[in-house]
């Protein structure tokens, strides 16, 4: 049997999160109260098939009452010895108003007396409970639609149950740090490319680029002090059975130095690792519509 837990806030993508899943072959049950979560599997224990698989949404349309006791059903799951994974979907405020008001949805905290922004802000009180016991958080703020089905798969499906995924991604910091991060390197002390008109319009990806990052001392200091530091620390992570785990490297605007810095430790530790990513959240931010 496998089982995933899929939640989330109302508009970071759960239900396309659900899609992709039956589209992959689960069984998806939206809307579970979590107060019958134990019975659930309990039934679906009885099957007794390792092909089964489920995928079970849980919301903020649950009572309250049965969010908090959340941390409650997932410890008694894992007494339990059940092979099961939360997936939490977060986005940040403002993204998630405009999703609103582009789609013209309601949230389902809001009423004439709460206002759009009241609503995501409680939502966000009384799912804690289950991001803080999900074993990966999303952040679907910067992913359209068909690069959080692709994620989805990669994270959920595409793997081995006994590796660990390992993604590198890069990100401008003055675009907000990515909330998913589990280490945060700050690569903005290093040269800038930017500042080079003829490298400006390029990225870490290209040769130039690449070129002119490798003569700095400096980076090349902090990407051996970085890949020194993971070589000792991942094995570490893996053997505390770690299925996830994702590397942000973080420059100005994310377009040169984390975007070949993420390139470059991605390469290497591919050879060492059976399943490494590599992301690159705000490379095309410095372009104009």
């Amino acid at each position: 049997m496998h089982l995933v837990i899929v939640s989330g806030l109302s508009g970071s993508g759960k239900s396309t999160a659900l899609h992709v899943l039956e589209d992959v072959g689960f069984n998806c049950i939206d809307n579970l109260p979590v107060s019958l979560l134990p019975a659930l599997v309990a039934q679906i224990q009885i099957h007794k098939d390792d092909q089964h698989r489920f995928a079970i949404g849980i919301d903020v349309r649950n009572a309250w009452q049965d969010l908090a006791i959340f941390p409650q059903m997932i410890s008694t799951l894992k007494e339990a010895h059940l092979p099961f994974q939360t997936l939490f979907l977060d986005s940040q405020p403002p993204v998630l108003i405009q999703r609103f008001s582009e789609t013209r949805r309601k949230h389902p905290l809001s009423d004439k007396h709460t206002s759009l922004e009241e609503a995501i802000s409680a939502e966000q009180q009384l799912l804690e409970p289950i991001r803080d016991c999900a074993d990966q958080i999303i952040d679907t703020s910067h992913l359209n639609l068909h690069e959080l089905r692709d994620l989805v798969k990669e994270r959920v499906v595409g793997r081995s149950e006994s590796t660990m995924a390992i993604l590198f991604e890069s990100f401008g910091f003055k675009h907000g740090v990515p909330v998913n991060a589990d280490l945060v390197f700050d690569a903005r002390c290093l040269p800038n490319p930017h500042w080079k008109p003829n490298l400006r319009p390029q990225t870490g990806k290209d040769q130039e680029v690449i070129e002119f990052l490798e003569e700095q001392m400096t980076v090349r200091e902090m990407y051996e002090d970085i890949e020194h530091y993971l070589t000792r620390w991942l094995p570490r992570y893996q053997a505390n059975n770690r299925s996830y785990i994702t590397i942000a490297i973080g420059c100005t605007g994310g377009q040169h130095r984390s975007v070949y810095l993420s390139e470059r430790l991605q390469k290497h530790f591919d050879h060492s690792f059976s399943d490494v990513q590599v992301r690159h959240r705000d490379i095309n931010k410095h372009k104009k519509p």
